[in-house]
């Protein structure tokens, strides 16, 4: 049928463009005479017709300046955006997340009711806590039984889970 058939059934057995495929110029005569699929599959097994290896952005550079970042370089005060209390990380993030974190394993052991954690809740979100601790503090005040031990054992059950 011609080697412009070839290429495009080529490139449909291949699952590449047809820019890809090449025919190799001994087996061309071979390539214009293929009428089926089958035969375009033979000439692909012979290797008469091939795609050329995809080429794929390269991740060097990167790799490399990620190594000098980890090493310390390029952190100066000229590559600098943000004061440094935006560039020191999420510390607010981690505190609100451990906090919630322990809410909710005390409401699924059953020591606090709804309504108690809705309303610590909302107390996190407003900022209220400044540690696990000072919330744990106004728990008890507010009569939770909690133990040493079973706040251990929320810890390590939390820490196995978001590992």
């Amino acid at each position: 049928m011609g080697v412009k058939f070839a290429k495009r059934v080529a490139g449909a057995i291949i699952n590449r463009g047809i820019t890809s495929i090449r025919i190799k110029p001994e087996s061309a005569a071979d390539a214009a005479k293929a009428l089926t699929k089958d035969d375009i599959r033979q000439l692909i097994e012979k290797g008469s017709i091939y795609a050329v290896p995809a080429r794929h952005n390269s991740g060097k550079r990167a790799m490399l300046l990620k190594k000098a970042r980890e090493e310390g370089r390029r952190r100066g005060t000229g590559r600098r955006r943000g004061t440094s209390k935006a560039r020191s990380g999420r510390v607010w993030e981690k505190r609100v997340r451990s906090q919630r974190r322990l809410l909710k394993e005390l409401k699924l052991m059953k020591k606090i009711d709804t309504k108690t954690f809705n309303d610590f809740y909302m107390h996190i979100k407003g900022n209220q806590y400044a540690t696990k601790s000072t919330m744990l503090l106004h728990l008890r005040e507010q009569g939770v039984q909690i133990t040493d031990d079973e706040i251990k054992q929320i810890n390590d059950l939390v820490a196995e889970e978001y590992k």
